[in-house]
C-alpha cells in the first residue's frame, strides 16, 4: 500500500509519527478484528475460539481471525457488535471523566453506523443515549444496528445538529464522533486513499467546528463533552482542541493512559489540551484521536428554534393498556405510549425527556416498539424479539444454525412449534417472530435486513 506523500508529509513532527514503522504497518497486510460484546444478551457464551481481552474495554474482545459475520446468527441477534478496538477507548474515557453513569442524559451527534451508540448504551445502562444522524440512509442503519442491540434506553433522531439548540443544555454528555478526513482507516479501507486531499481536511475542520458550534448549547453546564476522529490530521484533532478551548470556553480533561502502552498523549499547541492518539504500529487498532472537556460556562450563541412535525407520542386507552399488559407484564420501569399505531416501551424515570424530544427532533425510534394491536389481536415487533424486555409470556422455538440461517433468509424452514406466534431463538436469544400455522409457518423477518450472501 502506497501513502500519499502530501499526507505523511503532514504528519512530520506530529508526536508519536514513526514513519518507517507506520507505513510498514500499512504495507504489512495485517488486519485486525474486535468485537465488543453485549452484556445483557447471554455475554457468558463463547461467541469465538481464542479471543484475547481489548485492555481499555470490559466487554471488548480481539479475535484471531475475522470470521462471516453474516453467517454467524448471534450477531443478527445483537449478541455482540463489530468494532475497532480503538474506538473502544471511549469506554475508558467515559469512566475516568464521567464517572457514575446512573440518569444521565447522554447525546451520540454523529452516531451511524452505532457502534459508540451501543458502548453508550451499555456504560450508561440506567440512562438515556439519544443516537443521532443527519443522513437519512445512514440513519436507517442506524435504526437497524440499535434495534438489533436490544436496549430500551435509546433514541434515534434523523436531525441536523443545530436542531438541538431547541434543548439547551438538555445532555449531560455528548460524543461527538465527527465526519473526518478518514486517514486513521487507511490501512483498513486502502480505497479511503483515493478520497483524501489536503482539501478533504482543510472542509471537514471547517465541518467539525460548524458541527460542535451548533450542538454546544444543548450540553449541561458541567457537562462532558467527548471529541473524536478517524483522522491522523492536526486540523482537525489538537487545532480542534484548541479552538473547542480558546473560541468555545471548554475545559480540557486529562485522561490516565499510563496502563496502556502504545497510545500517545498529544498537546495542543496552544490551549495545551491533551489529547490521545492511537497509531496502528503501536497499538492493536486503527488510527483514533480523542480528547475529553467540560463545559464550565456558557459562550454566547444564538438559539435557532426547531421544532418536529412528528407524529404525536399518545398515552394508550385504559382498554389498550390492559391487552398489553398481557405480553408486557406491568412494571414500574417501563412506561409505554403510542406513535403512528405502534406503541413503544421506554424506561419510565425518562417519560417526560423523552416527549419533550419528540416535541423537537425528528424521532426515528424510541425505547423498543412492542407491537401494534389490531382489533383483540396483537402483532409483536420485530424489535421486541430482539430486546431485553421480558418475552416469557411468549412461545418459543430454539432453532440449530441452519435453521437460524433460513430464517434469517427468510427462506422456508421446517421447525416445530406451537399454533399462533412464537419467538424464534438462537443460542437463547430473539431473531425475530413466525406464526405457524397447522399446514405452514410464516417468516416475519424484516424483508430488508435478511441475508442475501449464499
Amino acid at each position: 500500500m502506497s501513502l500519499p506523500a502530501p499526507f505523511l508529509q503532514t504528519l512530520e513532527g506530529v508526536v508519536g509519527f514513526n514513519k518507517a514503522a507506520f507505513e510498514a504497518v500499512h504495507s504489512s497486510g495485517e488486519t485486525v478484528t474486535a468485537i465488543r460484546v453485549n452484556p445483557n444478551k447471554n455475554p457468558d457464551q463463547i461467541l469465538f475460539e481464542h479471543t484475547s481481552p481489548v485492555p481499555w474495554c470490559p466487554h471488548g474482545q480481539y479475535l484471531n481471525a475475522r470470521p462471516s459475520f453474516t453467517l454467524d446468527p448471534n450477531f443478527h441477534a445483537g449478541a455482540y457488535y463489530v468494532q475497532d478496538a480503538s474506538s473502544m477507548f471511549l469506554w475508558e474515557a467515559l469512566t475516568q471523566v464521567v464517572g457514575d453513569s446512573d440518569g444521565l442524559k447522554v447525546l451520540d451527534l454523529c452516531a451511524a453506523p452505532g457502534g459508540k451508540s451501543t458502548l453508550l448504551s451499555s456504560y450508561f445502562e440506567n440512562g438515556l443515549v439519544v443516537s443521532n444522524e443527519v443522513i437519512k440512509q445512514r440513519a436507517a442503519v442506524l435504526v437497524e444496528n440499535t434495534s438489533k442491540w436490544g436496549a430500551h434506553n435509546m433514541v434515534v433522531t434523523n436531525n441536523d445538529p443545530s436542531h438541538f439548540q431547541s434543548l439547551p443544555q438538555f445532555f449531560d454528555v455528548m460524543v461527538v464522533d465527527a465526519p473526518c478526513s478518514g486517514s486513521g482507516l487507511f490501512r483498513k479501507d486502502p480505497s479511503a486513499i483515493e478520497g483524501w486531499s489536503l482539501d478533504l481536511v482543510a472542509l471537514c475542520a471547517q465541518r467539525q467546528q460548524r458541527i460542535l458550534a451548533d450542538a454546544l448549547p444543548a450540553l449541561a453546564l458541567g457537562g462532558t463533552l467527548i471529541y473524536a476522529t478517524c483522522s491522523y490530521d492536526p486540523n482537525e484533532d489538537e487545532h480542534i482542541a484548541d479552538w473547542l478551548v480558546n473560541e468555545m470556553g471548554l475545559t480540557p480533561q486529562a485522561i490516565d493512559i499510563n496502563n496502556y502502552p502504545g497510545i500517545v498523549e498529544s498537546i495542543a499547541p496552544i490551549s495545551k489540551a491533551p489529547g490521545y492518539r492511537f497509531y496502528p504500529d503501536q497499538i492493536r487498532g486503527e488510527g483514533f484521536f480523542i480528547a475529553a472537556f467540560k463545559k464550565e460556562k456558557e459562550v454566547g450563541t444564538a438559539l435557532t428554534s426547531f421544532k418536529s412535525k412528528e407524529a404525536v407520542l399518545e398515552k394508550l386507552t385504559k382498554k389498550m393498556q390492559e391487552q398489553v399488559a398481557e405480553v408486557l407484564p406491568a412494571n414500574d420501569t417501563i412506561a409505554t405510549f403510542l406513535q403512528s399505531g405502534m406503541i413503544k416501551a421506554i424506561p419510565a424515570v425518562f417519560e417526560s425527556s423523552i416527549l419533550q424530544l419528540a416535541s423537537q427532533l425528528y424521532i426515528k425510534k424510541a425505547g423498543v416498539s412492542v407491537g401494534e394491536l389490531k382489533g383483540k389481536d396483537f402483532i409483536p415487533a420485530h424489535e421486541y424479539a430482539l430486546s431485553y424486555l421480558p418475552l416469557d409470556i411468549f412461545n418459543k422455538v430454539d432453532l440449530d444454525k441452519e435453521q437460524a440461517l433460513s430464517y434469517l433468509r427468510r427462506a422456508d424452514f421446517n421447525c416445530s412449534g406451537e399454533k399462533g406466534w412464537n419467538l424464534m431463538r438462537y443460542n437463547g436469544l430473539g431473531l425475530g417472530w413466525a406464526k405457524i400455522l397447522p399446514n405452514r409457518t410464516n417468516n416475519y423477518y424484516p424483508q430488508e435486513w435478511r441475508i442475501l450472501k449464499a
